[in-house]
């Protein structure tokens, strides 16, 4: 790598702790802190809006504790209210069609695309009964922080990143081979220096890794998922390996894949754990796609009478008095 080059990458590096948000994200933001009657899950819902929000809230939830901060939630219980207020009405903004003199790379594509695969890690994470769902939405959202940097400190960078030919894995490659580093590395060294935990820097390092394992497995199937929502170029082989380290066959990748329209980037998720097990989840699904007990019993290699059982303690769990009702709380709570 050139020594000018190597010279850049610091002050991009520097540059991004002036990232900013987008206006509506920001005045959202501070209208549920106005808002008596605003439950913590808004709260973290409109952090979750805007990159840019959740990096400022996480770095200064960090900062000099020897305790590491994970979640959103955890974030704001810290900083509380008034904390968080300050920090938005500090924080630099633009509109949706601004080009923001000094970035290389438009905000807004950075953040629909973080948002896209926080919310397909949010389905994913449901999928294979995640236990750390919210730890590992913090990972999604920040995933391509190093795409930011590299655009700063390459101005070729931009160019090449549009580049929808290759799939994600590949264009990593690439940066590897030209920068001596690619935009996962450049993540997890970011989120070192701002204190996160080491888990989530893991995760977002290794996402364009072969081998990934744990939460990286996880952010990078759901971003190979995305950039295939939205017609980018996705190696079906890398696909196929993917979905398989998560324990993901192939019927029911082919299900994931024809359910991408439909899934919801703002989907609610639980502020208050669920009182489900994995099994008693797994059959109210059933439930909710229509099933009758003998489909939900061989779906899942269990007798229908078992499913019974199962279904007579989610209604237990949820106070539900039928299948209809014990679906919509699940639903409207987050744990389906």
């Amino acid at each position: 790598m050139p020594l000018q080059s190597r010279h850049r990458l610091p002050d991009a590096i520097e540059h991004l702790d002036a990232m900013p948000a987008v206006v509506e994200s920001r005045d959202r933001l501070i209208r549920v802190l106005l808002d008596p009657s605003a439950t913590t899950h808004d709260l973290v819902t409109a952090v979750e809006s805007d990159v840019a929000l959740v990096v400022l809230v996480m770095r200064l939830a960090n900062e000099k504790r020897p305790r590491k901060i994970g979640t959103v939630a955890h974030a704001i219980e810290l900083l509380a209210p008034a904390g968080v207020e300050t920090l938005a009405r500090a924080i630099a903004t633009y509109e949706f069609f601004d080009r923001l003199a000094g970035w290389a790379l438009p905000p807004e594509r950075f953040r629909l695309h973080a948002i896209s695969v926080a919310g397909t890690v949010d389905m994913l994470a449901r999928e294979i009964d995640h236990p750390r769902r919210d730890e590992l939405l913090v990972a999604a959202l920040l995933h391509d922080i190093g795409k930011v940097v590299m655009a700063e400190a390459y101005p070729e960078y931009r160019e090449r990143m549009m580049d929808t030919e290759r799939s994600p894995d590949e264009r990593a490659q690439a940066e590897a081979a030209e920068h001596g580093m690619d935009h996962a590395l450049i993540g997890g060294v970011l989120l070192r220096r701002w204190r996160l935990p080491s888990g989530i820097a893991r995760a977002v390092e290794r996402h364009h890794a072969p081998d990934a394992e744990g939460d990286a497995a996880v952010v990078r199937f759901a971003d190979m998922l995305s950039h295939y929502g939205r017609g980018s170029a996705v190696r079906p082989d890398e696909l196929y390996k993917a979905a398989g380290q998560l324990g993901i066959g192939f019927e029911r990748l082919q299900s994931l894949l024809y359910r991408l329209p439909d899934w919801d980037v703002a989907r609610r998720h639980a502020t208050v754990p669920s009182p489900l097990s994995g099994k008693e989840r797994d059959v109210l699904r059933g439930l909710a796609s229509g099933k009758v007990y003998k489909e939900i019993g061989a779906g899942l290699q269990m007798a229908p009478s078992t499913v019974r059982s199962h279904l007579h303690n989610v209604y237990r769990k949820l106070g539900a008095t039928d299948r209809a009702q014990a679906v919509l709380i699940a639903s409207r709570e987050g744990w389906l």
